[in-house]
């Protein structure tokens, strides 16, 4: 019997292996990334309460894995920290609808009301340790459902459905150009201490490419001057890169690597979304700021 080479491992440890080295299950996250794409490319364009309920979907699990998460952390000495995530639930159902049809103050308005709701709910459930309680809960407000409601902001400014787009591909310029110009080019680490593989190379990088996209962008679909394009681009460079630096700061205090693994190939909702947190109010005030434009009352007012 012939017996195979010591140098060539068993098939399942061969695609083991090409799966560690890959980082993901590419299948699998070309699959979820379709299945979330098409109803949210559907709703920008033409019925957006569609993509108001796939963004309050995304955003409650949100809410949970990073709920989750903090819960799970057990800090020496101090009882289990628990959160009341129903009030969460509400606020991240809540606060892109507020965006959507009442703008900015509504959008406030929305999270002022979450925070009170945790409140009551910290008190009527008896939570040990109430302090570190809400402090935790007001944070998964605010860096969730919060900032990432400023899309449906976006959407409502002029041609809203385009500068929402250019945006996210602004976010995965940041990514793609990042990563490729990191990988041949990439020696001086920014922080080495909380996201190891990022470097200043393939920062120049995500600067250069995302400024090249948004050149284009106000040459070709908005009509506007370049530097407008320029200026967001790199607003939003940095911005995004900055959500990417502190969800790896939160990873690393909890020593996690992935928030959740509900997304099939992906990880979490938050290790896709870290990107958008920051660069979608980021992009709202930058192009309120250069054009003019800006959502303050409810739609049809």
């Amino acid at each position: 019997m012939t017996t195979p080479p010591h140098d060539s491992p068993p098939p399942a440890a061969a695609e083991s292996a090409r799966r560690v080295k890959a980082g993901r299950n590419l299948p699998a996250a070309i699959v979820t990334g379709a299945l979330l794409l098409v109803p949210a490319v559907f709703g920008i364009f033409w019925f957006q309460p569609l993509l108001i309920a796939v963004w309050v979907v995304v955003l409650c699990l949100g809410v949970w894995e990073v709920a989750r998460a903090l819960e799970a952390h057990q800090v020496r000495d101090t009882p289990r920290l628990r959160i009341p995530k129903l009030p969460l639930y509400l606020g991240a159902a809540a606060m892109p609808a507020a965006a959507y049809w009442g703008g900015v103050e509504a959008l406030t308005l929305a999270l002022m009301i979450t925070g009170v709701a945790v409140l009551v709910g910290a008190a009527l459930w008896r939570v040990p340790d109430p302090g570190r309680s809400i402090v935790a809960s007001l944070f998964v407000a605010c860096w969730v459902p919060f900032l990432i409601s400023f899309a449906l902001l976006l959407i409502q400014v002029d041609q809203g459905e385009w500068r929402l787009v250019v945006v996210v591909l602004l976010v995965v310029s940041n990514d793609t150009f990042g990563y490729a110009v990191g990988v041949f080019f990439g020696k001086h680490p920014m922080a080495p201490k909380v996201s190891p593989k990022k470097s200043w190379e393939g920062f120049a990088g995500s600067m250069g490419g995302a400024i090249l996209v948004g050149v284009l962008a106000s040459w070709l679909i908005f009509d506007e001057p370049l530097y407008v394009g320029a200026l967001l681009a790199a607003a939003v460079v940095v911005a995004a890169t900055a959500g990417d630096f502190s969800e790896s700061m939160v990873k690393r205090e909890l020593a996690i690597k992935d928030m959740s693994h509900v997304l099939p190939g992906h990880g979490g909702v938050m290790d896709r979304l870290d990107s958008l947190v920051f660069a979608m109010p980021t992009a709202y005030f930058v192009i309120v700021a250069l054009t003019g434009d800006s959502v303050g009352l409810p739609l049809g007012l």
